[in-house]
């Protein structure tokens, strides 16, 4: 759904960066010493949509929460977000170790945001296809 959102999002003119969590906090931390870490950092920088995915999928250490919450600073109110998480909110301190950052983080992301929750019971679109695939 996130990439659905972003192609439409580039049909109407806007400059999109879909990224994981996971390498967001690559880039984040080495764009001051990789030239590609920091064309890539820019990028996303200069988007008007910037799509996380895989949101508190691991355990994040104080310093990469604090490069998370500065990234959500500095974007905050110039640019829209769209984050995917199989975690709810109430789970993200445990993944960001910091209640602090966490309710910082929290409190830029969801304000003027809606937040869209699935049922835990909601069968997983790549589960689908992958069962497909084996039945055959």
């Amino acid at each position: 759904m996130t990439i659905a959102l972003g192609v439409h999002a580039v049909e109407q003119g806007y400059q999109v960066s879909f990224i994981s969590m996971n390498h967001l906090m690559y880039v984040l931390k080495t764009r001051e010493y990789i030239k590609k870490s920091k064309t890539r950092y820019k990028r996303i920088r200069d988007s008007d949509l910037i799509i996380i995915d895989d949101v508190m999928y691991m355990t994040y250490e104080s310093q990469e929460a604090n490069l998370f919450f500065q990234f959500i600073y500095d974007k905050y109110d110039k640019v829209a977000f769209i984050l995917a998480s199989n975690k709810g909110l109430g789970d993200w301190g445990k993944f960001l170790g910091d209640s602090t950052f966490t309710t910082a983080i929290l409190d830029r992301l969801l304000h003027r945001s809606e937040v869209i929750t699935f049922s835990e019971d909601a069968e997983s679109i790549c589960m689908k296809y992958r069962q497909s695939i084996f039945e055959e």
